[in-house]
């Protein structure tokens, strides 16, 4: 057991907590000893979880805007670079988004567990639905925009009362590093780099208790619910985010090179297939960079001038297939617990997925950080992370590919318009 990988702990923890959620239904056992006593250590990883979540998001995100160096440099690449990665994020999102709201995965759950999933829930609901009220009848038309704003950064990172505010901070600081000379801004960028690591590394910490905590959530899920058709709704769930990646990659990306630089998939696909094998079995876009570098420049004919710039930034802040996912996932919990959503609701989704993807580290795990602030970024129920994370490892093994995919569609892109690709 001590010997077994990560994932696999991860698959037994969960199989467990159905088996033995289950089991005690069947058995007829006081569902208040697992909420009592099991619950509480899910509860744990779920702070855990939120505990790193506003360091990660402050820290990833103002190292990976100090990494674009000289702006006079890299104005030129650097803006078709980010542009491109914002645009093909934000088609991700709002695929994700689309598919979501027409296949309604979380509908697929029967109306009475979810009216009892609604009941658990509904003080987070009445409140959710009186701060609607009073957004619509007392805040300013742009009342948003002016929250993004924060009065005191300190007071918004301790409180943790809106991410967009520390998302605002951390873009600023970061535009700062690049506008103030080196020898003054090197040790503040090293300095971030350096707290960045060790913030990769409390998540790999964090997720070694993942097993137990998936358990402890998962049974007292079951126990609570006392409906097994939740896994019904997992099931439409997860061949919802799968039919969103596969349009990405099979659809959207092959039209996007095809009008931009003329080069056929097939051979694109081909020439990245290590990168792409390696980024579906190791499920990690750092992981794979070196690979996807070296097929880029070797396979594909990208100059290292692009690659060594492109590459590593779209390891950083572009994650196509995680932010679908977000998407996807944040629809369904809502629709699991009841939870109407409005249009501006959604768009909320859409921005906080998308700046949330900028501070996503390429690390297996981290989407499930980051999908709990934009959760948080609507209101949406936390604890209903517990009924995405059964399948997360098969779909974290997914997105990571289409992850990859996207750098290095948009590196090709780049390189062709700047004349910088032999091929």
């Amino acid at each position: 057991m001590k010997n077994l990988p990560l994932h696999t702990k991860i698959i037994l923890g969960i199989v467990a907590g159905i088996l033995f959620g289950l089991g005690a239904k069947l058995f007829g056992l006081d569902p208040n000893l697992t909420i009592n006593y099991i619950k509480p250590f899910g509860t744990i990883f779920i702070n855990l979880l939120l505990m790193v979540a506003v360091p990660l998001v402050l820290v990833s995100l103002i190292s990976g805007i100090a990494q674009l160096g000289d702006i006079n440099k890299f104005s030129r690449m650097g803006t078709k670079t980010i542009g491109l990665y914002l645009f093909t994020t934000i088609v991700a999102i709002s695929l994700g988004l689309i598919i979501a709201n027409i296949v309604s995965p979380g509908k697929m759950i029967s109306a009475e567990t979810r009216k009892i999933m609604e009941q658990k829930m509904h003080n987070t609901a009445k409140t959710k639905f009186q701060q609607s009220i009073s957004h619509s009848t007392n805040s300013q038309p742009l009342q948003p925009l002016i929250d993004i704003v924060p009065r005191n950064a300190l007071a918004a990172a301790a409180e943790n009362t809106s991410m967009l505010q520390i998302v605002f901070f951390a873009m600023l600081f970061g535009i700062a590093l690049i506008k103030i000379p080196k020898e003054k801004s090197a040790p503040v960028i090293a300095f971030f780099d350096g707290l960045n690591e060790a913030i990769v590394k409390i998540i790999d910490i964090i997720m070694l208790l993942a097993p137990f905590g998936v358990f402890s959530l998962i049974s007292a899920l079951i126990a609570e619910t006392a409906d097994p058709d939740l896994l019904i709704g997992v099931l439409w769930y997860s061949a919802t985010v799968l039919i969103g990646l596969m349009i990405l990659v099979f659809i959207f990306y092959p039209i996007l090179l095809k009008i931009t630089t003329g080069i056929p998939y097939k051979y694109f696909f081909n020439a990245m297939r290590p990168a792409l094998l390696l980024a579906f079995s190791t499920s990690s876009s750092n992981a794979t960079l070196p690979v996807t570098i070296r097929c880029a420049e070797k396979n594909l004919g990208i100059s290292e001038e692009v690659t060594g710039f492109v590459l590593p930034l779209g390891a950083t802040v572009n994650m196509d297939g995680t932010s679908l996912y977000q998407g996807v996932a944040a629809i369904f919990i809502a629709q699991v617990f009841n939870i109407e959503l409005s249009l501006f609701e959604q768009m909320t989704i859409l921005f906080t997925a998308l700046l949330a993807s900028i501070g996503t580290a390429g690390v297996p795990g981290a989407g499930i950080v980051m999908l709990v602030i934009v959760l948080k970024s609507v209101g949406i129920p936390i604890e209903g992370i517990a009924l995405i994370l059964a399948p997360d490892r098969i779909l974290d093994m997914c997105r990571t590919l289409v992850n990859v995919t996207s750098d290095a569609t948009v590196a090709a892109i780049v390189a062709s318009k700047e004349g910088l690709i032999s091929k």
